[in-house]
């Protein structure tokens, strides 16, 4: 029977996994070198899998296509076909909140193991809410640009892909769409999450001094950032930097794609390297710092089973470097926007005491980005002024 194939294959894939890469990469791997799975049976086999990473390392002590079954039934809300057959008990119940569930799996609610070291996460978090959010695979946002709201909706309309509107100029769909298809991405809409979206607050209290505005994105990664303060603040001179070329080429071309064309490129490791700029020449200086990623694990649940607790002051530690090497060059009347995508106060609020009390700088707004209530990420930003 194919659903007792794709659960021995569910098995043995976990079984080989021991995240030396994203899971995603090594399932991809994995399939390429074992060509006799069919698109379907891939899909199947690809979600049992992250199913079983959703509960971390909760059921512990049984066998791995037992906790694969149990994982499956605690994160379906309709009827699914595998546990139809192999489960039907189970089936009719998909309904049941998750802690009448767990009666039935023979789990009790509260030994649920499934966010490690959750005493470290943020005091303002609904800890369990956020803890039972990651049993869902969350959303794909889309960001609308400035003038293609209707464009883009009409695009979506047309093919009859089915949307939430969350906020002014945020989507959402399925992460299932292939938005990409349908929209020009990057141009008309950005694929960013709801929380990364809400950044855009905390840059309409940035007040220029001057015109352009000098704006530094010192570890930009992908460069969402970048393109939302463009959006926001306008006629910008944005210099943009990360430690990894790879990144910053892949960057180039999205700005490409998004009409931004007026920037420059630095590479450089800031946390250990002097850095070629002037000191004292930004007006704003956005710190999207490298954190333990723990807002985002709902998009990357082998995280929840393979986290190592050691991480936490590893990030902290990296953070105080680059905040450290970073301000000398923002201006006096310059704002320091910090953000991360962790939930755990030693990266968040600890972050911002630390950089109040290190330098000279007012707290202008602070704020958890709740992400667990609307299928999105969990984030932090807090915006400095310095005098």
């Amino acid at each position: 029977m194919k659903y007792f194939s794709y659960l021995n294959s569910a098995t043995e894939i976990i079984k080989l996994y021991k995240a030396q890469q994203p899971f995603h990469l090594f399932i991809k791997d994995f399939f390429r070198q074992n060509k006799k799975y069919g698109s379907s049976d891939r899909k199947q086999i690809t979600h049992l899998c992250y199913c079983y990473y959703r509960l971390g390392a909760s059921m512990k002590n049984i066998p791995v296509n037992e906790k694969i079954l149990a994982a499956l039934f605690l994160c379906s809300h309709q009827n699914n076909e595998m546990l139809a057959h192999l489960q039907p008990e189970w089936n009719e119940k998909i309904n049941l909140p998750v802690k009448e569930k767990c009666i039935l799996i023979n789990t009790p609610y509260e030994e649920l193991n499934i966010f490690p070291v959750s005493t470290e996460i943020s005091d303002d978090i609904n800890k369990d809410e956020f803890i039972i959010s990651h049993l869902v695979q969350p959303d794909v946002f889309l960001r609308i640009r400035p003038g293609y709201y209707q464009t883009v909706i009409n695009k979506l309309n047309k093919k009859h892909i089915r949307f939430t509107e969350v906020s002014e100029n945020c989507i959402s769909v399925s992460g299932a769409t292939k938005a990409d298809a349908v929209i020009a991405i990057n141009k008309e809409a950005v694929i960013q999450d709801y929380s990364s979206q809400r950044i855009g607050p905390f840059l309409k209290i940035v007040k220029a001094e001057s015109s352009p505005l000098k704006i530094w994105d010192c570890c930009a990664a992908s460069g969402g950032k970048s393109i939302l303060a463009k959006d926001i603040l306008g006629n910008i001179d944005l210099t943009v930097s990360d430690i990894r070329a790879s990144v910053i080429i892949n960057l180039k071309k999205r700005f490409e794609e998004a009409g931004i064309h007026n920037y420059k490129t630095l590479i450089t490791d800031i946390a250990s390297a002097p850095v070629n700029l002037k000191p004292g020449s930004f007006q704003l200086i956005i710190a999207d710092v490298p954190c333990t990623g723990s807002g985002t694990w709902g998009r990357t649940p082998e995280r929840l089973s393979f986290f190592d607790e050691k991480e936490i002051e590893k990030y902290e530690h990296l953070q105080k470097k680059i905040t450290t090497a970073v301000m000398p060059f923002l201006k006096n009347g310059g704002y320091f926007l910090y953000i991360t995508c962790s939930v755990f106060k030693k990266e968040n609020e600890d972050m911002a005491a630390f950089i109040q009390k290190k330098f000279s700088v007012n707290l202008l707004k602070m704020e958890t980005l709740k992400g667990y209530n609307a299928n999105a990420d969990t984030m932090f930003a807090v915006l400095f002024e310095k005098y």
